[in-house]
């Protein structure tokens, strides 16, 4: 008779199985994202909910805290409104000087006291970069859903518009109802269809350190604004004294004169906490930083400019900048094979200036190529490969990149490509 093989048996055999690859060394994979999603936690106590610090141009993930979690984001909402309101800037379909008459729902909000805003006025007329200067010094919502509408023409479609261009990002678990941060039931009747009153913008801190990033790459005359301190909102003879939410300016409470930092952005609900997406160029770089769910006692409470600067202060102690020009070599990667090349090898160098931040850990920074072999024939300049850093054995990471973080490598001169007799050639001589 054959045998029963017992299911039992068969499950012990395969836990036996798997306890002895793990004895062997073959463990399971560690997962990239949640590693990032820690980065360095350990190293750095930070009282919020989740933190990250990043490299403005490569996405270098300095430390995070928390951040792939979902959270309530307030009024950092408005870098996506001003990004599209930039866009549509350089789309020419609105000038700064295009006026704009709020409608009587963006009068209500805007003149609600326990908002930030400048109060606008039904019938009055103000320009593009008067509501981009409130939305961003003043926080002022009604004036971020004037600049929706006057892209969209209503405060639903701009809602898409948004949407679509986080995703376009590579964003895909936010949730945005409205263009100012505030909760959907707050806007009266441009709240969004079909949404709970208390539903809030979410996204996480990975999410919006990916929105400054791109902000400040693709506009980076936004931060001539964001480091605007005070600024008079006229309105048709009465003036408004606006003032930055960002407590780290010069001027204000929280200002450090060792960290200067330029913008971007606080937000603060009673559902999110209070929130800051900050960024500091020093040392001839830029980094960008975003706590959130930090302490929010009350109107005074400066608990999220105390944290960052805790962040900010520990990275620029624990890394070192080093800067690297176009055309910069590396030792251990200088040159690539090229296949049916005039010449067999092209060095190659970095494609543009670029930073990267070197652990102060006693370890040098090695680079390698993800790859080694091209075909011909190679154009100078021409983009070929990538290259990947260490830190000793510490692989550096970026927000794209949670396996290695890549940076473009160009070829340094040109390579053409040899004739089928040369190649018959080499094949022969080859196979010798």
């Amino acid at each position: 008779m054959r045998r029963k093989f017992s299911f039992k048996k068969a499950a012990m055999i395969i836990v036996a199985a798997v306890s002895l690859c793990s004895f062997m060394g073959f463990a399971a994979p560690v997962n990239a994202s949640s590693t990032t999603s820690s980065y360095r936690q350990d190293e750095l106590n930070l009282n919020v909910k989740s933190a990250l610090a990043i490299d403005s141009k490569t996405g270098q993930i300095l430390y995070a805290k928390n951040a792939d979690k979902t959270l309530p984001i307030a009024s950092m909402t408005k870098l996506v409104t001003v990004y599209l309101t930039l866009q549509a800037i350089k789309n020419k379909q609105i000038s700064w000087t295009t006026k704009v008459k709020p409608t009587a729902a963006i009068v209500k909000v805007a003149n609600n006291s326990e908002y930030s805003n400048v109060p606008l006025k039904k019938g009055h007329s103000y320009t593009i970069k008067q509501l981009y200067q409130a939305t961003l010094i003043e926080s002022a919502n009604g004036a971020a859903m004037c600049l929706a509408q006057a892209v969209s023409g209503s405060q639903v479609a701009f809602v898409k518009k948004m949407r679509a261009q986080v995703k376009k990002w590579g964003i895909n678990d936010a949730k945005i109802h409205t263009v100012c941060g505030l909760p959907n039931g707050n806007l009266g009747s441009d709240a969004y269809p079909g949404v709970s009153k208390n539903a809030e913008n979410t996204m996480s801190a990975k999410d919006m350190a990916i929105i400054g990033q791109r902000l400040i790459n693709d506009f980076p005359a936004v931060l001539k604004t964001t480091s605007i301190a005070k600024l008079a909102f006229k309105d048709q003879g009465k003036t408004t004294q606006m003032e930055n939410f960002n407590w780290m300016l010069k001027g204000l409470s929280q200002y450090d004169a060792n960290l200067k930092v330029d913008g971007l952005k606080t937000g603060t609900t009673d559902a999110a906490g209070a929130c800051f997406i900050g960024t500091i160029k020093k040392n001839g770089s830029r980094i960008i930083t975003v706590v959130m769910g930090a302490r929010h006692q009350d109107g005074t409470d400066p608990s999220r400019f105390v944290q960052t600067k805790k962040l900010m202060n520990w990275i620029f102690s624990k890394y070192t900048p080093v800067i690297m020009n176009a055309g910069t070599t590396f030792n251990q990667a200088k040159a690539v094979s090229v296949t049916d090349g005039d010449q067999l090898t092209t060095n190659v160098g970095l494609k543009s200036k670029t930073t990267i931040w070197d652990p102060v850990d006693g370890s040098k920074i090695s680079a390698s190529l993800t790859k080694k072999t091209v075909n011909a024939p190679v154009t100078k300049g021409q983009t070929v490969t990538d290259y990947e850093f260490k830190s000793g054995k510490e692989q550096l990471v970026s927000l794209k990149q949670p396996n290695g973080m890549k940076v473009a490598a160009k070829a340094l001169q040109s390579n053409g490509k040899v004739n089928i007799f040369v190649r018959i050639w080499r094949w022969i001589t080859r196979a010798r």
